[in-house]
């Protein structure tokens, strides 16, 4: 008993309490989105799966993450998996607005690319980790982009741009953390205009351009930048105090699309105010700091390199889903982490943060 309490008393509780925040505005902003449906079913699911998120980080937080660390062949394992599984949504994931995204497993769902983004960001770090004083060859550079381009190339084409984005930018920050050359940036840079350029002529599907232009110019208030003219009203619309948990106008009468996903950030920012959004805006700051924190203070590559790439997770995700909300970006379909609805994406991230909780309570 003294052992189990004083290893509670040793976690990061910084992390957890700022996560448990962000989770709580979530489940208002789905609770509001539930209540406009008059279905709660989501809001139940959302709830059990942060508790069992919950559960799942302390669990993990107990076991030494070394044991994977030093397990090459388990790592490369895992990523195997990973791979068969976002091959296998091709196959047999059904098709929901134009996207094969998610298993169907009875009333529950599930989206490869999260255990995906965690796997690989384990393989990097260990990686670079062994390779740390030859970072100056670029053949690194090349392998290690290999091992992303091949989960990102099936997340392409599934299609999903947001998910491929987030890992390409995961990559390019663990690379930096890395100590990457700057000619070898440019060149990886230049590389990447070139792939754009040729996706926007060649792979890109017309539902996918038509965002972009949009986005670019916004000349279809009912269509393609109905949602987020939706979204911008519904942020202004919150000034500074909010209208409220589930008094929302944009949301009760339907005319925010995805409220409970890529949108739900509107519905806070209607609901709570300005007061809301900044408090949402510190608890991801603070989280993120204290993952930094965990980098900065780590005595070896590998726990500085994982926990640099989860802070870069997320502040990429954090960033494209408000740039989508605010119409400084393209919608490009990324869900808010801890807040947007969704199983997988709740749960990997509480898997992330186990470990480490792992990493800190050993360093």
């Amino acid at each position: 008993m003294n052992i189990l309490s004083n290893h509670i008393r040793k976690l990061d509780w910084g992390i957890i309490i700022s996560a448990i925040i962000l989770v709580f505005f979530g489940l208002a902003g789905i609770y509001s989105s539930c209540l406009a449906k008059d279905n709660f079913f989501n809001l139940y699911k959302q709830a059990g799966f942060f508790i069992a998120g919950f559960l799942i980080m302390i669990l993990i937080s107990f076991f030494d993450y070394r044991l994977v660390k030093n397990n090459s062949y388990l790592i490369l394992i895992l990523y195997g998996l990973c791979l068969i599984l976002l091959l296998g949504l091709h196959f047999f994931a059904p098709v929901i607005k134009g996207t094969r995204g998610w298993y169907k497993l009875g009333i529950f769902s599930l989206d490869p690319i999260e255990p995906t983004k965690i796997v690989l960001l384990f393989l990097l770090a260990k990686y670079f980790s062994m390779r740390h004083v030859e970072m100056y060859k670029f053949r690194h550079i090349i392998l290690s982009g290999l091992y992303v381009a091949l989960p990102a190339l099936l997340i392409f084409i599934k299609p999903d741009l947001g998910g491929t984005a987030v890992l390409v930018l995961m990559w390019l920050g663990v690379l930096l953390v890395s100590g990457i050359r700057t000619k070898h940036l440019l060149v990886i840079i230049l590389c990447f205009v070139l792939v754009a350029t040729l996706s926007w002529s060649f792979l890109l599907k017309d539902y996918q351009r038509e965002r972009v232009t949009s986005f670019i110019f916004p000349t279809d208030p009912l269509g393609s930048s109905w949602s987020q003219d939706q979204a911008k009203i519904a942020i202004g619309s919150g000034q500074i105090w909010g209208q409220g948990i589930g008094n929302g106008s944009q949301v009760q009468y339907g005319f925010l699309p995805e409220s409970h996903t890529d949108f739900i950030f509107s519905v806070i920012a209607e609901e709570w105010g300005a007061i809301g959004v900044f408090v949402l805006f510190f608890a991801y700051g603070f989280l993120i700091w204290k993952i930094l924190q965990i980098a900065i203070r780590s005595q070896s590559n590998f726990p500085r390199l994982f926990a640099s790439g989860f802070a870069i997770i997320l502040i990429s995700q954090f960033v494209l889903n408000i740039g989508m909300n605010l119409s400084l970006l393209p919608v490009v379909g990324i869900y808010l982490p801890f807040i947007s609805y969704g199983g997988s994406g709740l749960l990997f991230n509480f898997v992330a943060l186990g470990i480490l909780q792992s990493i800190k309570f050993r360093n």
